[in-house]
């Protein structure tokens, strides 16, 4: 039994066994550094997909309401004024003229404001001849800019 004993002791030190193995602290952040900048490279990537996202989303509200306007127009022969705005296709303006063939609710629910949390712009009449509209001024909630500062319009 003596000699078993002895052999599994010389089978370690063979191996280089000192009972102190593992990572140093070098390691430890060479480690850390290559998740940090992993880490951020999908941070990145993912910041610059939800502004896209926030773009498209604008646009597909902005003609949820041109549709909607639309078909507030066919039952009730005019277009909401600006002072009762898109809060017309929700609920049956109080304001005049109030039209009394408003058969709505023309939107699923009420007009919420855009991705960036600005409110919708509604105009009528529209520019160039157009009997309407629909504007979000985008991040900076102000007219012009670019990227995602940039105005999105209905027309």
């Amino acid at each position: 039994m003596e000699e078993s004993k002895l052999t599994t002791g010389n089978a370690r030190q063979e191996r280089g066994y000192r009972g102190e193995d593992g990572w140093t602290f070098i390691e430890t952040l060479v480690v850390l550094g290559i998740v940090l900048i992993l880490t951020a490279t999908v941070g990145f990537m993912a910041a610059r997909y939800l502004g896209k996202a926030r773009e498209v989303a604008a646009k597909s509200q902005i003609e949820t309401f041109s549709l909607a306007i639309q078909s507030y127009y066919l039952d009730c022969g005019s277009f909401p004024t600006e002072d009762q705005g898109l809060d017309a296709l929700w609920q049956k303006p109080t304001l005049s003229p109030v039209p009394s063939a408003w058969t709505g609710p023309y939107l699923m629910k009420k007009t919420p404001l855009d991705p960036w949390g600005n409110p919708y712009v509604y105009e009528v009449p529209g520019p160039n001849g157009l009997p309407f509209s629909i504007a979000s001024y985008g991040a900076d909630g102000s007219p012009g800019g670019e990227g995602a500062d940039a105005d999105l319009f209905s027309y």
